[in-house]
């Protein structure tokens, strides 16, 4: 296993579904655990589970909601404060808006918190994941980022919005920033995987603040037939822990193999547009 000595690992969205269940995987195999969450309730009941189910008191809760860049930049600060180095990064946590939203920062709600925010992390962390002998980043992406589009003159949907197209947009530049920080982070000691969980049964639609009853009831009945959260969440451990790919980078993986990504995922001018256009969007926060 890749944890033969002490890590120490940032995981996102582990409140609920397969970021629960990897950050309970991940606390029983010893690590020192951070968890991010944006709810202070919910995250401290998570955190008393966890403590309780693995037995391991290495576990930190830290609150940021990450669609707000000051929160993200502030959830950086106080990691920095207390941590000589990251040796994992998991950017887990995601959500789902049927309808358009801006964040306090201006920007569609769907690219900031499955794209965006992820981009700013990762940067912000930077000099830590540095620090580890081997550092892993491991982004939990989707296969329906094969419909995205990268629309720069529309990235914040100002036209025609579509919750889906947003979701779409947002997970194929979460793929795409994958492949760009790989080609980045050579000779770093860093390697950059993205994954597709699988369809796992979560609370994505619940927490849709304009959800109607019927997309509830009937995401309630499709649930049924999906994924585990445990089961969704295997492939996040094999990329956070298995030796197999401890020099693998670049690639996404689904049911722990590498496969092929969409041939648009691929545009290494895309890549580099969106990275440029990533820190100019996050530019303040980055350079604070």
């Amino acid at each position: 296993m890749y944890f033969n000595e002490e890590k120490i690992c940032l995981i996102t969205g582990a409140n609920s579904g397969i970021g629960r269940a990897a950050a309970e995987a991940l606390a029983r195999l010893g690590v020192n655990l951070i968890i991010a969450a944006r709810n202070k309730f919910r995250g401290e009941k998570t955190l008393n589970e966890l403590v309780e189910n693995s037995g391991n008191r290495n576990i930190e809760l830290l609150i940021a909601d990450l669609s707000s860049q000051k929160e993200i930049k502030a959830l950086a600060d106080q990691i920095k404060s207390k941590y000589n180095r990251i040796d994992i990064l998991i950017n887990n946590a995601g959500a789902y808006f049927s309808k358009r939203h801006l964040t306090e920062d201006g920007i569609e709600a769907s690219f900031a918190v499955n794209y965006l925010s992820r981009f700013l992390l990762t940067n912000l962390l930077f000099d830590l994941l540095k620090k580890s002998k081997h550092a892993r980043i491991i982004n939990v992406s989707g296969e329906h980022h094969r419909r995205g589009k990268i629309n720069f003159n529309n990235l914040n949907f100002d036209k025609k919005y579509s919750g889906y197209a947003a979701a779409a947009q947002a997970k194929l530049a979460d793929v795409l920033l994958i492949y760009e920080l790989s080609r980045k982070l050579i000779g770093n000691k860093i390697t950059a995987n993205s994954l597709h969980p699988g369809a796992v049964s979560s609370s994505l639609i619940y927490n849709d603040p304009d959800a109607g009853y019927f997309s509830k009831f009937f995401y309630s009945i499709l649930s049924l037939f999906m994924k585990s959260p445990e089961k969704g969440a295997e492939t996040i451990l094999y990329l956070a822990a298995s030796p197999e790919v401890s020099n693998v980078s670049g690639n996404y993986f689904i049911n722990k193999k590498a496969v092929l990504s969409s041939p648009e995922s691929y545009n290494k001018a895309l890549a580099q547009k969106l990275w440029d256009v990533s820190e100019q969007l996050t530019e303040p926060f980055i350079l604070s």
